[in-house]
């Protein structure tokens, strides 16, 4: 197989991979709760697959004739992307995690009630 071809077939499976991540982001922004387990699944053997296919990759014998342009550079962003996503759904995660914040309490004190708290006793 040429390397292109290896090349279509490895950013075809990173362009679903950074489908799965934007979904992921999307459920966790809007919808404030991690994705299911199948889910969660269907994203683990995404990306085991593209590391196969990475691993495939890099066993491929060099060739000094053959280059990756477009495909490769391609390849490489939609990864930086990969990566800049999944940070970032760590974080949205984490605060999913962490539950809903506590409201921050009243900074507003009506004249009464500081006139009482700070009453001296008689």
């Amino acid at each position: 197989m040429s390397l292109a071809n290896h090349l279509a077939r490895h950013l075809a499976l990173s362009e679903e991979l950074h489908r799965l991540c934007l979904e992921e982001n999307r459920i966790l922004k809007h919808e404030g709760r991690p994705p299911d387990e199948a889910w969660r699944e269907r994203k683990r053997a995404t990306a085991a697959r593209l590391d196969e296919s990475l691993s495939a990759l890099r066993a491929r014998p060099v060739d000094a004739h053959e280059r990756g342009g477009e495909l490769l550079q391609r390849t490489r962003e939609r990864h930086l992307q990969i990566l800049h996503l999944d940070r970032e759904n760590e974080q949205l995660l984490l605060r999913c995690s962490l539950g809903p914040a506590r409201p921050a309490p009243s900074a507003f004190v009506s004249a009464a009630g500081a006139a009482r708290a700070y009453a001296r006793p008689s």
